[in-house]
C-alpha cells in the first residue's frame, strides 16, 4: 500500500475533504459526483410494459456487442426483463427530460402509463423502443447475475437504431446537456 505525502510542491486544498463511511449513505452521495448518461431501459409489451431511467447502461464489450445493465431486484423493470428476456436501451437528450423523469417515478407513474405521451416501436427483440432517442440498442438477454440489491443485465445487442441529439447526462441530482 502507498501513502501519500504531501511536498513543498503540494497545491494547497481549495475544498475541505469530507470523510464519509463506507456504506449505502455514503457511497450513495460519492456517486452523484459521478456524471453519466442517461437512458430510459425498456422492456415487455402492452399493460406488461415497464422501465426505468438508469445511468448504469454501459456496453460489456463492442465485439460481440453486448450491453450490460444494473437493474434493481425490488423495482417493476427486472421482473419484465426477466419474463420477456429483451430490453432496450434508449438514450435520451436534452428534450426528452420529463421522459427520463417518468420512468425514474416522478409523480407516481408506473407500468405501462410511463409510455403515455411518447411514440413508441420495436425492433428485432419486441421491446419497446423511443422513436426519438439519441440511440437505442435492442437487447434479448443473455445472461442476469443477481447480486445484493441489483441484478446485472447483459444483453446480446440484435439492433441498433441512431437518432440525432447529444445525450442527456445526470450529475450531483440534475440533468446536465452539452447542446
Amino acid at each position: 500500500m502507498s501513502t501519500f505525502i504531501a511536498t513543498e510542491f503540494s497545491e494547497p486544498r481549495l475544498h475541505p475533504v469530507l470523510d464519509r463511511p463506507a456504506d449505502a449513505r455514503g457511497l450513495k452521495e460519492a456517486l452523484r459526483s459521478l456524471g453519466g448518461g442517461v437512458s430510459v431501459v425498456t422492456a415487455g409489451e402492452g399493460d406488461l410494459r415497464s422501465g426505468a431511467t438508469v445511468t448504469s447502461a454501459t456496453a460489456l464489450s463492442v465485439d460481440p456487442p453486448r450491453m450490460l445493465v444494473s437493474l434493481n431486484r425490488s423495482s417493476s423493470t427486472w421482473p419484465v426483463v426477466d419474463r420477456f428476456r429483451h430490453f432496450a436501451v434508449n438514450v435520451v437528450g436534452d428534450d426528452h427530460r420529463d421522459i427520463a423523469n417518468r420512468f425514474a417515478g416522478v409523480g407516481g407513474v408506473r407500468g405501462a402509463e410511463r409510455y403515455q405521451g411518447a411514440e413508441w416501436t420495436r425492433l428485432a427483440s419486441g421491446a419497446p423502443v423511443l422513436e426519438t432517442a439519441v440511440a437505442a440498442l435492442d437487447c434479448e438477454v443473455e445472461e442476469a447475475i443477481e447480486r445484493h440489491s441489483h441484478v446485472i443485465v447483459i444483453g446480446r445487442v440484435l439492433a441498433i437504431r441512431l437518432g440525432r441529439g447529444s445525450s442527456l447526462l445526470y450529475q450531483n441530482g440534475r440533468y446536465h446537456s452539452l447542446t
